[in-house]
């Protein structure tokens, strides 16, 4: 089955999105970014800037290959349910049915190999190469030295992201299919979706992108990239950008697997408590300013990948580079996907957005700058009301991020709803803004 991918006439905000992506370039001095844009259920932008390699001053191309790092977990989860499909393992078998000899394998179920909430400690958190990756390594020994480590927790208990619970997944599909990885989901995927860059990065093509790194502000550093055996079925890709789109596209249009896969593919996996992780099967399940979104980052050394899909779009922006060290990807998506899915929302003001995260955390101390309410306001913030929000929020951890989900004009104020991320929940907040900047409305809600 080759899946076509029609390219739609060039849209109106074509001009604003290249103009923002180099603008973003030249911002962050980072060597290139491969762009593509899913509109609508067709690629509707599919473009490089930048160079691919310095030394050479070879431009990059939509062609250019990209390390996307752990966005290869996506292929893993989808060739494991592949396998289900087959009747060959299930989501709920216990490691122990491949590998009973790793730590507490009776006891740890592919899913939660897939969820993150297996407890397996995590090989790789670096964010930089470390001289243990140089060397070659086999992903039996990755799991003889750290999937046989006590475990960072009772599985099913917290979420923790580990790059050995999917190194392990991938050993799964190779002795359930009795086919190495990559060879099973070029069978079963790759070639069938016609993503003929895509495949090994130890494989190298020379229309790769030369990785790089950067220390703190500085310029560009060509860096090495890990030896073979390190990633396996946690992040061993690579591809170009429009061979991601098919994926992405296959992915929002249910092709490959059954619809009953597709469902466990995106369902959020809960603790045993009843907590959310935000995180389904290689995949985060979040929303965009009010659209749901499925999405996932990459890094490995010398590349960053980022790869959102927004179904009731039918939409996806993916955005690969080759540096690492750089806050470049979800800067410039969240601007692309603003531009493209929601024009008619005027962008996230960074200021608005301070500005409600500090009157949150006075909150959360059981306090209010009274100036910045107006009088209506400071009648809901009785002595009893902000007894029960600091109590509340007390026991959530730390804040992580607050982000504008929505805004809409409503009663001449500006309306404005938003998410609060702490530790352990995420919470909604109601907000509306008078004419002169006063907040009439400022309220903590439950969220799902």
């Amino acid at each position: 089955m080759l899946l076509a991918v029609a390219a739609l006439a060039q849209p109106s905000w074509e001009p604003k999105a290249s103009a923002d992506i180099l603008e973003a370039l030249k911002k962050t001095g980072a060597p290139s970014v491969s762009v593509v844009i899913v509109q609508d259920g067709a690629v509707a932008f599919s473009k490089a800037f930048g160079k691919a390699d310095l030394a050479s001053n070879r431009a990059a191309e939509p062609g250019t290959r990209y390390a996307v790092g752990s966005i290869s977990k996506q292929f893993t989860v989808a060739a494991i349910l592949l396998l289900q499909e087959e009747g060959r393992l299930f989501l709920d078998d216990k490691v122990a049915k491949f590998f009973p000899d790793l730590k507490q394998a009776n006891q740890i179920t592919i899913r939660q190999l897939l969820s993150h909430t297996a407890g397996y400690e995590d090989f790789a958190p670096q964010d930089y190469l470390i001289p243990e990756w140089t060397h070659p390594t086999t992903s039996a020994e990755v799991l003889g030295k750290w999937a046989k480590k006590p475990l960072n927790f009772d599985p099913g208990t917290r979420w923790q992201y580990s790059n050995t619970g999917y190194v392990l997944a991938g050993s799964i599909v190779e002795k359930a299919s009795g086919k190495p990885l990559v060879a099973f989901l070029r069978e079963k995927i790759l070639d069938p979706l016609g993503m003929a860059s895509a495949g090994d990065c130890n494989d190298r093509s020379a229309v790769d992108a030369t990785a790089y790194t950067r220390f703190a502000l500085g310029p560009p550093r060509p860096v090495g990239r890990e030896a073979r055996g390190w990633y396996d079925g946690a992040g061993e890709l690579c591809m170009a950008a429009p061979d991601l789109a098919k994926w992405d596209l296959a992915f929002l249009q249910h092709k490959i697997l059954s619809p009953s896969s597709y469902e466990q593919f995106t369902r959020e996996v809960p603790l045993q408590n009843g907590d959310v992780t935000h995180y389904a099967l290689g995949l985060s399940v979040r929303d965009f300013r009010g659209m749901p979104m499925l999405s996932h980052g990459g890094e490995v050394s010398g590349f960053l990948a980022l790869d959102q899909m927004f179904p009731t779009r039918n939409g996806a922006v993916i955005i690969l580079s080759n540096e690492d060290g750089v806050n470049l990807n979800e800067p410039l998506a969240d601007q692309l996907a603003q531009l493209v899915f929601l024009p008619g929302q005027p962008a996230e003001s960074a200021a608005d957005t301070a500005r409600v995260r500090a009157f949150l955390e006075d909150l959360r101390r059981g306090k209010i700058q009274a100036d910045q309410l107006t009088e209506n306001a400071r009648t809901y913030f009785t002595p009893e009301a902000l007894q029960d929000i600091r109590t509340s929020l007390a026991g959530l951890g730390a804040l992580k991020s607050v982000t504008r989900s929505n805004e809409a004009l409503r009663g001449g104020m500006t309306y404005r709803g938003y998410r609060a991320q702490f530790t352990k929940k995420t919470v909604g907040l109601s907000v509306y803004v008078t004419a002169d900047g006063k907040f009439e409305q400022f309220m903590v809600l439950e969220s799902l």
